[in-house]
């Protein structure tokens, strides 16, 4: 369903559990930063009023699983940490050009925050099916369902701005781009590293 490229070897998910404090820390920021990503386009794109009544939703919804990762922080005694740089989005960030077409910048967004909710979909799939702790299999079991729904929005979204033929076109591009990323950030304590 995913379409990525190169899939998570699952002993990553060891490196996660025997790291679960970095683990639970970096995927707080990374909810964080996507109800960030959310808002953001919203403040670029104000005249998309559909694009924006979902993106009002998923940002909500982020900032929930924000609140629901910090809760499980704190009930193993932990504090949340200082942020955490995020070396996947930011190699993602800089695979289109800046500048251009508005409707081209719209579309390469929803592609990047597409291909952002894909990886953590299939990472917390890896960390449901892997990881030893049920109650935090059963946790990321149930964002695994969430981060795919969000997927699929950006990239239904992206497709319906861009047209199909480009956008899935940029969008198999992107996903070679990033297995190349992957392969070289992949087995670290982060979610998308």
């Amino acid at each position: 369903m995913l379409g990525l490229k190169l899939p998570t070897d699952p002993r990553w998910a060891n490196i996660a559990e025997k790291n679960i404090e970095e683990i639970l820390t970096d995927h707080a920021y990374c909810e964080q930063k996507a109800a960030t990503n959310a808002i953001s386009i919203i403040i670029r794109y104000p005249d998309k009023s559909e694009l924006i009544t979902e993106l009002l939703e998923l940002a909500q919804e982020e900032l929930t699983h924000f609140q629901m990762v910090h809760e499980r922080i704190l009930a193993r005694g932990l504090e949340l940490g200082k942020p955490r740089k995020d070396e996947y989005v930011r190699q993602l960030m800089e695979y289109f050009p800046q500048g251009g077409k508005r409707e081209d910048r719209l579309v390469n967004d929803l592609l990047i925050s597409a291909m952002i909710e894909a990886r953590s979909c299939e990472r917390f799939k890896v960390l449901s099916e892997n990881i030893e702790d049920k109650e935090l299999a059963t946790f990321y079991h149930d964002l695994m369902i969430s981060e795919a729904n969000h997927y699929t929005l950006f990239l239904n979204y992206a497709r319906k701005y861009g047209g199909r033929e480009i956008t899935d076109k940029k969008w198999n591009d992107l996903l070679v781009f990033e297995a190349d990323i992957m392969s070289k950030l992949g087995n670290e304590e982060k979610i998308h590293g």
